[in-house]
């Protein structure tokens, strides 16, 4: 009967899987079992095969479950202080043996930040994977003094007795709107259907090489853990330097073979816009690369396909909160528009919408609304912030006959005629300007079609009723651009004023930092 079973979900086209997993410790058992010589991790300095990430793992998660920091009642969290490392990795799954979940912590960010944290927090204990010894935190255990202790396997099996599908995995800090970051909780059942979903939508194959670009407190960085591992492949993590020198990043990728790149658009962006792959050598081992995090111009990708024509390109779309995607566009040889790339389709098991301000649901062509998710895909929550979590986890009006939890994006999108999802805007960028509505993402949208700049973003001043417009380019073309946008848009979408950057300024994920922009606001307006 179980063979039949599986005969029927392969001919379906769901993946063969011979059992139900409910916590992420099992894909890297089975990984470490069936291939356990496969290099699972490596950095600049250090490698592991499945064997010895595995045997790490649970010393770290004997060492915690037997100092006071094994899991009660429920899952604890556990901070890890994170470089570039596979240490941070390691340290992870050891917090996950423990019975806990672990928080990524980047030791570089501000004071202020980590106290508020930490005072969010108040992590069971701290795990310093980063080796930084400029930085002291309070009650750290060094990564060292935890990977050698003895692996206590009764305790951790009698750990793992008690865990379900629901527990938290993991919390990253996202920044919140009042200055407080935020804590997304995310569960181990969320964490397992993305790698199921990938494995439908994208057939990865075994012993793949996922470049890691993403920090590892950035969520992006979840989809090269957890797909390298549950397709037992490696995790390439590409030294952060790397990214100063485009021409020895892509070499970097050529001799460490890499076959997949999810990495964040502006660090394609340093590739293109440097024409890093127009060199000899090039990166031919590459089968994926999929994007996210914010639009992808036209003419970048049109650059990456016309040098790596051979690769799946694969537009990613989704917050933090919902487990890092909720829909996918594979890019076809033909683009639909030179202005936009849709952000598709949901993947399996995901419910995505679009509704009006009342809250009504919106399926016609064009008509744009905010994007909201429901299903497994969805976060716990924010970790000890229940009022937050009410405001943007609800439940969905349109069905009231029993409670179906939604997430609201606060990205407003729409359908194109072939039903894809297309991003628009962000709901807080939508503005009123000379008695017209306007998405700024739209402007934006348009800029960064024009061939003399790298990428733009606009910014609309309240007070001075003004849109700022900042560019990034070789050199000052504000001329060039105003002529361009009199053929594109009309008057009333123009900008008021232009603000030239040889280097726009970007925050840790890779994100223009709009916020930083928008606070010297007046500066620009003089």
């Amino acid at each position: 009967m179980l063979k039949y079973k599986r005969r029927i979900r392969k001919s379906l086209g769901f993946p063969a899987f011979n059992n139900m997993y409910i916590n992420v410790l099992e894909l890297l058992e089975e990984a470490a079992k069936k291939n356990p010589d496969t290099v699972a991790l490596s950095d600049e300095n250090n490698s592991v095969t499945y064997r010895e990430f595995l045997l790490k793992a649970k010393s770290i998660g004997s060492y915690l479950a037997n100092n006071k920091c094994g899991r009660l009642n429920a899952p604890r969290p556990i901070g890890v202080l994170i470089g570039r490392n596979i240490e941070s990795i390691i340290s992870f799954m050891g917090c996950v043996y423990s019975g806990n979940f672990y928080v990524p912590i980047d030791i570089t960010m501000p004071k202020a930040r980590l106290d508020l944290m930490l005072d969010t927090l108040k992590p069971a204990a701290i795990i310093d994977a980063a080796h930084n010894e400029k930085v002291s935190i309070p009650n750290t255990i060094k990564y060292d003094e935890m990977v050698n202790c003895n692996i206590d396997e009764e305790k951790l099996t009698d750990i793992r007795t008690i865990s379900i599908d629901t527990d938290p995995l993991y919390a990253i800090f996202t920044s919140g709107s009042t200055g407080v970051p935020k804590g997304v909780l995310v569960s181990h059942r969320s964490v397992i259907d993305l790698v199921e979903q990938f494995e439908v939508a994208f057939g990865f194959e075994s012993n793949l090489v996922f470049a890691n670009q993403a920090p590892f407190d950035f969520d992006v960085s979840v989809k090269d853990i957890y797909n390298a591992i549950k397709h037992s492949s490696t995790i390439e993590i590409i030294p952060k330097k790397y990214f100063m020198m485009p021409a020895k990043l892509v070499e970097y990728l050529a001799q460490k073979n890499v076959n997949v790149m999810i990495w964040a658009v502006s660090a394609l962006r340093i590739i293109a816009d440097f024409k890093a792959l127009s060199l000899k050598i090039k990166p031919e081992s590459v089968k994926y690369i999929m994007f996210s995090g914010e639009a992808m111009p036209v003419k970048t990708l049109k650059y990456l396909r016309s040098e790596l024509p051979d690769v799946t390109y694969v537009n990613l779309y989704g917050p933090t909160e919902i487990t890092c995607n909720c829909t996918y566009y594979k890019i076809p040889q033909e683009l639909e528009s030179e202005t936009y790339i849709p952000i598709g389709k949901p993947f399996r098991n995901t419910k995505v919408f679009l509704i009006d301000e009342n809250g009504a649901l919106i399926d016609k062509e064009g008509v744009k609304g905010e994007l909201c998710v429901s299903g497994t895909c969805l976060a716990l929550g924010y970790y000890n912030n229940p009022e937050k979590t009410s405001e943007v986890f609800r439940f969905d009006k349109n069905i009231s006959e029993y409670p179906v939890r939604m997430y609201c994006t606060g990205d407003i999108a729409y359908y194109d005629k072939n039903m894809n999802l297309v991003f628009a805007s962000r709901k807080d960028f939508q503005i009123k300007h000379m008695g017209h509505r306007i998405e700024l993402g739209e402007i934006e949208a348009v800029l960064n079609t024009y061939s003399g700049i790298r990428i733009a973003c606009c910014i609309f001043d309240k007070e001075a009723q003004k849109i700022i417009c900042f560019y990034e380019s070789d050199a000052e073309c504000m001329k060039d651009i105003v002529a361009f946008l009199k053929e594109q848009l009309p008057k009333y979408m123009w900008p008021n004023k232009y603000v030239w950057y040889e280097k726009l300024p970007y925050n840790k994920n890779g994100k223009i930092d709009r916020k930083l922009l928008s606070e010297n606001l007046k500066e620009f307006i003089k």
